[in-house]
């Protein structure tokens, strides 16, 4: 898996009642769940990203409540990556369980600036800020990590390992 977009640059113990307010979870349809996503960190992600972009944070991201909303918005604002110091452990596995690849790579974090062009090699671990030329060694994901995110997502992967598909 690789990825290549622009990085959008947050801080830390971005929570998921800021990925997507509460206001906005009378629905789960992905694409209107995107049209709000980090609107109340930033107003204008939703104008400016374009899909392959990554989200580069501090630690802590995903933050708060167990929501699988959050994940499935950035998802579906075309969003192909999340980088970040840390994230909440209950949206680390939202995020794998509906497709999102996210990667904890500290030096990469301190490295990539708002606006920078990032390549990630997910299967190696491998994360570069195109822009500086820096190159970051993650931990790749694991076999059967790699193929749940490659499905799309645990429901999808076990259609097609029961064959329902």
């Amino acid at each position: 898996m690789e990825f290549k977009g622009r990085a959008h640059r947050y801080g830390r113990d971005i929570d998921t009642d800021v990925i997507i307010p509460a206001r906005y979870l009378n629905t789960s349809d992905p694409a209107e769940l995107a049209k709000h996503c980090l609107e109340d960190l930033d107003v204008d992600f939703v104008k400016n990203v374009k899909p392959g972009d990554i989200i580069v944070a501090d630690e802590n991201f995903g933050c708060g409540s167990s929501r699988e909303h959050a994940p499935i918005c950035i998802r579906a604002a075309g969003v192909d990556a999340v980088i970040a110091k840390s994230f909440a452990r209950i949206f680390y596995r939202n995020s794998i369980n509906i497709g999102l690849p996210i990667m904890e790579c500290p030096e990469a974090v301190d490295s990539i600036k708002a606006g920078d062009v990032v390549s990630v090699d997910a299967d190696a671990g491998v994360i570069v800020n195109e822009t500086t030329g820096e190159s970051f060694q993650a931990q790749p994901f694991p076999p059967f990590i790699r193929e749940i995110i490659e499905a799309g997502g645990l429901i999808e992967r076990t259609k097609k390992v029961v064959g329902t598909n």
